[in-house]
């Protein structure tokens, strides 16, 4: 039998690799929807990446406890700026997409 030490350490290390591993599924998921996003508003999508800026448990609609992650990116509209974006992620999917208010933006009237 395996002493309570080494049972916790390949529990640690099994656990870490899982969080690696679902974390590289959920960034995938947040760039593929930045540069979606960007390719629907002409927009360019920089560095072709997202940076993680939080981590924390959040639960799903059916109350099942999952990492909730925020990732910010940037794009420019002129190609000469760099403005932000943010993508949230629920486990692998993504949850919210935010490319800010343009002040070029034609504006829509809704009514």
């Amino acid at each position: 039998m395996f002493p309570l030490t080494e049972i916790l350490l390949l529990t640690l290390v099994a656990a870490l690799a899982w969080l690696w591993w679902d974390s590289m599924q959920a960034r995938e998921a947040a760039v593929a929807a930045a540069r979606a996003a960007c390719v629907a508003e002409g927009l360019q999508f920089l560095d072709d990446t997202v940076g993680i800026a939080s981590l924390k448990p959040a639960r799903n609609p059916r109350g099942h406890l999952q990492l909730q992650r925020a990732y910010d990116f940037e794009f420019s509209d002129t190609g000469d700026n760099r403005v932000k974006g943010s993508v949230v992620t629920l486990g692998r999917r993504v949850i919210s997409l935010d490319l800010g208010l343009r002040l070029d933006a034609p504006l829509t009237r809704l009514h």
